[in-house]
């Protein structure tokens, strides 16, 4: 019998641009496949939007998406964070009046300042940032049912980014706790 992993060795994948089943995008039997090529353990996949859960050291995500590629021709980039950070992320926002409206955004290792270019640029596009850190970024969306912190924090970095609502996070994390 094997004992249960330390909460501390799971992480979350977020996979950019990755929706399992659509035409186009990969099945979710190869992307856990992929994951179990590179050897993480106690792989689960969460919705159908490039989000797994697993038990071992980050760097094994990148090794998931080279494993993806070989098996389907696919290449995505990965973001990985670490499951009991994320759970204090999703705890500090989820009592918001206004949490349906907010998202967190993964990105490149950088922090980005709460100054007003990136203010500006948030307003463009219809969003606010509230809270950053290093790979990171929470924003609140003016409007219901709109998803605009991905194109604000690639602008703002130059680099790709992927976001995940609130409301999925708060569920990913119940169901993983």
């Amino acid at each position: 019998m094997s004992s249960p992993t330390p909460s501390s060795m799971r992480r979350v994948a977020f996979i950019r641009n990755l929706n399992q089943g659509q035409r186009g995008h990969v099945s979710t039997a190869d992307l856990v496949g992929s994951f179990e090529d590179a050897g993480c353990r106690d792989v689960a996949p969460f919705q159908s939007n490039g989000t797994v859960v697993f038990s071992g050291p980050a760097a094994l995500a990148t090794d998931a998406m080279s494993a993806l590629a070989v098996r389907t021709g696919v290449e995505r980039e990965v973001f990985v964070h670490g499951f009991d950070d994320l759970a204090d992320i999703v705890a500090a926002h989820r009592g918001a009046d206004d949490a349906a409206r907010r998202e967190l955004t993964l990105h490149a290792p950088v922090l980005i300042a709460l100054d007003e270019r990136a203010a500006s640029e948030a307003a463009r596009r219809r969003c606010s940032l509230l809270q950053t850190a290093v790979g990171w970024t929470v924003t609140r969306n003016e409007r219901d049912r709109e998803s605009n912190a991905t194109p604000v924090i690639e602008r703002l970095t130059g680099a790709p980014a992927t976001s995940r609502g609130l409301p999925t996070l708060i569920r990913l994390v119940d169901r993983e706790a």
